[in-house]
């Protein structure tokens, strides 16, 4: 068992993106970590660092079952499970095989849910985040297995807390949505896209994920809002959700195309590793930022929902008051104006 002292933390898809930078994160407060991915490569990496590894598929149950256990009987009972698997093609629907959208559910859909599921069956209280994506509100095209993936993800999220609530467990789950990331995602993602993938614009750098998952650890946030894109992706969707649709079949199209040349169809990463170093960060460095608002998304929802509309009304009540000012006023003048001077005034003749 890990004690305050050996703390200990799992990430699954630890290897690369935001599971790297998470992975670093935790490693600096002083966590034991252990991760679970595909590419041996980036496995090795980690290795001589002194993160325990093992190779697996997050989306084969059996798999991830098998590394879950090995890692626990290596470093302890995990304090910290965070689920981060994904994967993606870049493709209007139509233009997809049915076996990459089948694989692209089975690595980011069901890697949270077979992560979730070994979590809770070796942790004796502490906290589990998954990661989602502000797409989980707001679809874009040329990404509907990720985005299916995304919205499923928070059903299933707020099930299982539900259940943990009910019965009283230790264990915290929350969920954090995530804006456009500078990650390997566009340089290894399988692309039927004329030109390479990008990050849409405002792009954030991975730490800003990694700084997101360790307030939800530290908060036990239900749900984290990440960078000012997803507090416009969840209340546009809310608010105008047909205008979106016609703004996305523009924006959302040429806002994921780069100026760079395709990679191919057949590149990525979707059924197989690829070489790549275990990096958090892709090849736009150039354009993202690290610093992006984080904010509790139950406050952000009561300030939008009730703030708002309360300072609506205030302003009503303002402006309505200094109205009835206004014309207080026009009225008061208007009787002066009627009232004559007093006698002995000007206007009167004199004797």
């Amino acid at each position: 068992m890990s004690s305050s002292k050996n703390k200990v933390a799992i990430v699954i898809g630890g290897s690369a993106g935001v599971g790297r930078a998470v992975v670093d994160a935790l490693r600096g407060r002083g966590y034991a970590v252990g991760v679970i991915a595909r590419g041996r490569m980036r496995l090795d990496e980690l290795e001589q660092i002194g993160v325990a590894t093992y190779g697996a598929d997050a989306g084969d149950t059996g798999q991830l079952d098998a590394a879950a256990d090995h890692l626990v009987d290596r470093l302890g009972r995990p304090d910290v499970w965070v689920n981060c698997a994904m994967a993606t093609s870049f493709s209007a629907f139509k233009n997809t095989p049915a076996e990459d959208f089948d694989r692209i559910i089975r690595t980011t859909l069901m890697g949270q849910v077979n992560g979730t599921r070994a979590a809770l069956r070796h942790m004796r209280g502490g906290n589990i985040v998954n990661i989602g994506s502000g797409l989980s509100y707001r679809s874009v095209p040329l990404q509907s297995a990720y985005c299916a993936a995304k919205h499923a993800i928070n059903g299933f999220t707020s099930s299982v807390r539900s259940e943990l609530i009910a019965e009283g467990s230790p264990i915290g789950l929350s969920l954090v949505q995530l804006p456009a990331m500078n990650t390997p995602q566009f340089d290894w993602a399988r692309s039927r896209l004329s030109r390479q993938p990008q990050p849409a614009p405002p792009i954030y750098t991975a730490q800003v994920a990694a700084d997101a998952v360790m307030q939800a650890i530290d908060t036990n946030a239900r749900e984290i809002f990440v960078g000012s894109s997803v507090l416009k992706l969840v209340f546009g969707q809310f608010l105008m959700p047909n205008y979106l649709d016609r703004r996305m079949s523009k924006d959302g199209i040429s806002g994921q195309k780069s100026d760079r040349p395709a990679p191919g169809v057949e590149a990525g990463n979707l059924y197989d590793p690829v070489d790549y170093p275990a990096s958090a960060a892709g090849s736009y460095s150039d354009r993202a930022s690290d610093h992006g608002v984080i904010v509790d998304a139950d406050r952000a929802r009561k300030a939008a929902f009730i703030g708002v509309p309360l300072l609506a009304l205030a302003a009503g009540a303002l402006f309505g008051q200094l109205g009835r000012q206004s014309r207080a006023r026009r009225i008061a003048a208007d009787r002066t104006a009627r009232i004559p001077r007093s006698f002995g005034g000007d206007d009167y003749p004199r004797h």
